[in-house]
């Protein structure tokens, strides 16, 4: 009982953790390294860190959390989360035009 394979049934995933450890790393290099770059716009500058977190972020959910090998119900789940903050990022952008001007200059 003490042989923690023999006992949940899973197999050797040390390899696949190794693998995806040393891609965030390297993502955590590229990250650093697209610091020094500068862009003309800033829409560039965010899209490039945006790309760089999304990729980071499905590494970790993917395999770190186990998210890789769930059911179909979790990515519905999932799919409207991302729909409703995407939702509510949009809106909070859109009103940010909306703010009273001061009333002592």
């Amino acid at each position: 009982m003490s042989d923690n394979k023999a006992h949940h049934g899973h197999g050797d995933h040390s390899k696949t953790y190794w693998l995806v450890f040393f891609a965030l790393i390297i993502g955590t290099i590229v990250t650093v390294g697209a610091y020094f770059i500068h862009f003309d716009t800033i829409f560039l500058t965010i899209a490039l860190a945006l790309a760089i977190a999304s990729v980071k972020a499905s590494l970790v959910a993917g395999w770190f959390m186990h998210l890789a090998s769930e059911q179909r119900m979790i990515y519905t789940i999932l799919g409207f989360t991302a729909f409703f903050f995407l939702g509510m990022m949009l809106l909070t952008i859109w009103a940010m035009q909306d703010t009273p001007k001061p009333i002592f200059p």
